[in-house]
């Protein structure tokens, strides 16, 4: 199978940047906790984008990401400091890129194809991760869930990638690690590539990702012709 999308979106948190590898500071300050700090804090973060979203109670992705870190340090009864809370948040904004990522951005980026990200991370958030991780120079553009003041999977956050590139759904390749965030944007229309790192099962929602693969190489390898990943 070889797609031939004219734009590929890619999601950022979990999908360009490892959201788990805050996960070491973390263990520095509680040992054999900080994995369990780091899930949790994830986990929170994601349900409280979902609440907001569905309340109309919007918050910018930053906040609540802060937000989620306090719960999860009193839902753990870890005794998190003012500054370890403000270390772990810094870590957040310079999180690590999987290793592959920027060699596979590299591969489609050389063959013209334009690539923009899609996310829930507020500008100024998503713009620190992008540089620190060397990124700047591969996208089109940084299209954020702020923009809408709604969270994914509210139709209106993949619609700021259609009316970006000004075409259809069906012609833009989304991908992402995260499997609620793919059925959201094959619901919309994307054809989607679901790169499940973890090899989740898939979620039982009455929809499929167009591609399932395990990393970003993958995505590389289908748009380029070199190999088929799972469909």
């Amino acid at each position: 199978m070889r797609l031939a999308p004219k734009a590929i979106c890619f999601d950022a948190y979990g999908t360009l940047f490892d959201v788990y590898s805050v996960g070491q500071l973390a263990e520095s300050y509680f040992s054999e906790r900080g994995g369990a700090l780091a899930r949790m804090w994830r986990d929170k973060q994601i349900e409280y984008t979902r609440l907001r979203s569905m309340s109309g109670q919007y918050k910018p992705f930053w906040d609540i990401t802060r937000d989620a870190l306090k719960y999860s340090g009193v839902a753990l009864g870890l005794d998190l400091s003012a500054a370890q809370s403000e270390a772990l948040m810094g870590q957040y904004a310079r999180l690590s890129a999987f290793p592959e990522n920027l060699q596979a951005l590299q591969r489609l980026r050389a063959s013209g194809l334009p690539l923009a990200i899609l996310t829930n991370g507020n500008p100024d958030m998503i713009g620190q991760a992008v540089e620190s991780a060397g990124m700047s120079k591969m996208f089109s553009a940084v299209l954020s869930a702020d923009q809408v003041r709604r969270y994914k999977v509210d139709a209106s956050v993949y619609q700021l990638a259609t009316d970006y590139f000004g075409c259809a759904a069906s012609e833009l390749l989304f991908v992402s690690s995260n499997g609620w965030d793919v059925c959201g944007a094959t619901w919309y229309g994307f054809k989607t590539f679901w790169v499940n790192r973890s090899k989740a099962p898939a979620e039982v929602l009455d929809v499929s990702p167009t591609v399932v693969g395990y990393c970003l190489t993958e995505v590389a390898d289908l748009v380029c012709g070199e190999s088929a990943p799972r469909v």
